[in-house]
Formats: structure tokens, sequence, C-alpha cells
């Protein structure tokens, strides 16, 4: 019988019953994602409209084929159902890893997994909200008198997409930094030393982003310097706590409370 509650690290399971419990969480993740799938169609007029008010009002997505009006309406309903049915396949993810991992290390990658989906849905807001209002109006009254400027629906809600994903990872940075920091592979200090090197590679990485112009570019490189200063930050203050709790802990399991 399938497993839906997450398999203990003492539990031992045949490969038959870890093939079992694998296809249960794909399939719980391919009926989250249906369910999120067919309630953003059924309301894909008001997912189209919200999509569309980046864009100045006298501006409307245009189309050539005759199916794209639907292949594109299925895309943006496919995208942000994968945005809401993200926690339930995150959490089968884990659920599914969780046999692999010791009660120590599920105190700490627990909290890391809840960051990430609440770091990226902040990264999407932000980038809904600032970064793609900057970057239609920039990109868009850019030699506006010299071209007869209309938008394609297929083109717009592609570059739509691509900058809310790549500003939802830039938000992850310090899931990734406190996730060196807890390992012990770049500790707190060795970040505070090497700051102006973290930069460079910061600026690098935000050049490297999705974005074709200037606007996008500095809008997601903004985030990634303060994000990464927040970081270091973070890794300081968290890394005197992990050390406290360890020191405690080992002083608990020499006296034989454990």
């Amino acid at each position: 019988m399938a497993r839906l509650r997450p398999v203990d690290f003492e539990d031992r399971l045949t490969l038959v019953e870890h093939l079992d419990e694998l296809r249960t969480r794909i399939v719980i993740s391919i009926v989250a994602f249906s369910a999120a799938f067919a309630l953003c169609f059924w309301q894909n007029s008001r997912l189209l409209d919200i999509a569309n008010k980046p864009l100045p009002g006298h501006l409307t997505p245009i189309t050539f084929g005759v199916a794209e009006p639907f292949t594109t309406t299925v895309t943006i309903s496919a995208y942000a159902a994968i945005v809401i049915s993200l926690p339930v396949i995150l959490y089968q993810a884990y659920a599914f890893v969780l046999p692999a991992l010791t009660t120590r290390e599920k105190r700490v990658i627990v909290p890391f997994l809840l960051g990430v989906p609440i770091l990226f849905v902040a990264g999407v807001v932000f980038g809904y909200f600032v970064v793609l209002p900057a970057a239609t109006k920039f990109l868009l009254n850019f030699n506006d008198n010299q071209f007869n400027i209309q938008i394609r629906a297929r083109d717009y809600y592609s570059f739509v997409i691509t900058v809310l994903f790549a500003v939802g990872v830039v938000f992850e940075l310090p899931i990734f930094v406190l996730g060196l920091a807890r390992l012990g592979i770049v500790p707190s200090s060795k970040l505070r030393r090497n700051r102006r090197i973290g930069y460079v590679l910061v600026a690098a990485v935000a050049v490297a982003l999705p974005g074709v112009d200037p606007v996008t570019t500095l809008f997601e490189m903004g985030p990634l310097m303060l994000l990464f200063e927040l970081s270091i930050w973070l890794a300081v203050l968290f890394e005197r706590r992990w050390k406290a709790r360890d020191a405690a802990r080992e002083a608990a399991f020499q006296a034989g409370d454990f």
C-alpha cells in the first residue's frame, strides 16, 4: 500500500516499496498541478488581465496565428499553475527524500525548504510591481517615434514569465548563502572579508540573468546586492545561534543526557 505520510529515517523499505512511494508522490504532484491548471484556465481572462497590466493603457497584445490565442492562454495557465502547486510539489519531493535524512539533517534542511517558496513568491511580487513596469516603460518608449509599436502576445508573455522567474530566482540568494554557511563551505567571516569579490560576482550574475535592457538588469542587480549584504549578516547571526546550539547539544551528549 502506498504511503502518504513521510517515511521515517528508521523505516526500512524494499525497492518495490520505494518505487510505489515514488509513484504516489508523482501522482499527487500531477493531481495538484492539474487542479491548479483547471482553476487557472477557468480564470484565464483574469490571468491575462494581470499579465497585461504593466503595459501602457493604449497597447494590447496581438496574435498572428489561428491557434495562437489558445496556445498562449494554455501556456500562461500552465505557468500560473506551477506557481500555485509549487508548495505541494516541493513537499512531495521532501517527503520522498526524507528517509535519507537524519533527525539533525531534517532540522537543518526544513527551514530552508520553507524559505524557498516564500522568497520565490516575494521575488515574483517584486518583479511584477517594480521590475516589469519599469522595463516595459523603457523598452516601449525607446525610439517610439521611429516605430509603429505593436506587441505580439506570445513574445510579451514570454518576456513577462522570463523576468518574473529570473527575479524569483534572484530572491533565493539568502537561502543559497545561508546554506553554504550552514554546511561550513563559506563561513560568514570569509564572506565579510571577501565582500567586494562577492559584489563583483553578484553583478556578473545579474548581467547573465534574462533581460534584454539595462533597466531590467539594474532592477535585478539592485535586489541582488541588497540580498547579498543581508545574507552576510544573516549568516553572522545564524552562525552564532548554530554554534551555541551545537555546543549545548554536545555538552548534553557528553553528560549522557540524550
